[in-house]
């Protein structure tokens, strides 16, 4: 009797826009690893079930997108220390019987903002919109690389708070500050400015920050990567800022998560190939 696959997938609310299968189906044929990649769109009340039946459906890892990167750490057996400290998880390895948390997102970003973007986050100024899992992996992250400022916004102000006190806590020589506005994040005088929420994915959205606040010398990252260009990130470019989508964050944290699950070294450049055919 032939084996099944090993399962690995997505989960999230949506997921259909994803790439994610894209690069890592690619990866497990490359290996020649009897492996597959899917995506489980699951509603709120579906989690909890889902999680715990990992090993019936065959599944040994897990991405997790909007808006279940915090919701998932109390099924989890174990947090690794960076996700312990970002307080989200995206990558979820199953083995026997137990779940481990993971958090490749803020290494994955920092990595594409470094290496392939060549810009250094030490003594920078940062504005960033949301205060969710993945602005918690991103701020984590820009603090461990030495930032000097991060002025952060929300909808969500008791959401943005507790970030706001949890990296006080943990990075005591970075200045935090809470805008509460879009006009209050000071874009005009940062040097980086990051949107972390889904604003920007559907068409409908509105364009979040004013022509007046883009300007030259500014690196305007957008976490999404489906649309290629948002309307932040047009408006971004017609105004001489310099821009960049979230697509070799998902690499990055793609390459990172492979690594954890199956224990090879993640094909860089075919999972790049495969992810940037879908979006030319």
């Amino acid at each position: 009797m032939t084996p099944s696959p090993k399962i690995f997938g997505l989960i999230g609310y949506p997921v259909k826009h994803s790439l994610s299968p894209l690069m890592h189906n690619a990866a497990f044929k490359a290996l020649n690893l009897d492996a597959r990649y899917g995506l489980f769109e699951l509603k709120p009340q579906e989690l909890e079930n889902f999680l715990k039946s990992l090993s019936q459906k065959n599944i040994y890892g897990l991405n997790v997108t909007i808006p279940y990167k915090e919701q998932v750490i109390p099924f989890l057996d174990r947090l690794s220390a960076q996700a312990g400290l970002i307080g989200a998880v995206n990558t979820i390895r199953a083995s026997q019987d137990k779940l481990e948390g993971f958090n490749t997102d803020g290494e994955g970003f920092l990595k594409h903002l470094t290496q392939d973007l060549g810009f250094s986050p030490e003594g920078k100024t940062v504005s960033l919109i949301g205060a969710g899992g993945a602005a918690k992996a991103v701020t984590v992250y820009l603090a461990k690389a030495g930032v000097k400022r991060v002025t952060i916004y929300d909808t969500q102000e008791e959401k943005l708070k507790d970030l706001l006190a949890h990296l006080k806590l943990n990075f005591k020589e970075i200045e935090f500050n809470q805008a509460h506005s879009i006009e209050g994040l000071n874009i005009n005088n940062s040097d980086l400015l990051v949107n972390a929420t889904s604003v920007g994915m559907k068409e409908s959205d509105p364009l979040i920050v004013s022509e007046g606040q883009m300007h030259r010398g500014l690196l305007v990252y957008d976490l999404i990567y489906n649309p290629k260009e948002t309307k932040l990130l047009k408006l971004a470019k017609e105004k001489g800022a310099l821009v960049s989508n979230g697509l070799g964050m998902l690499l990055y944290q793609g390459m990172l998560s492979f690594e954890i699950w199956t224990g090879e070294i993640a094909p860089k450049e075919l999972m790049r190939k495969a992810l940037e055919e879908k979006l030319c």
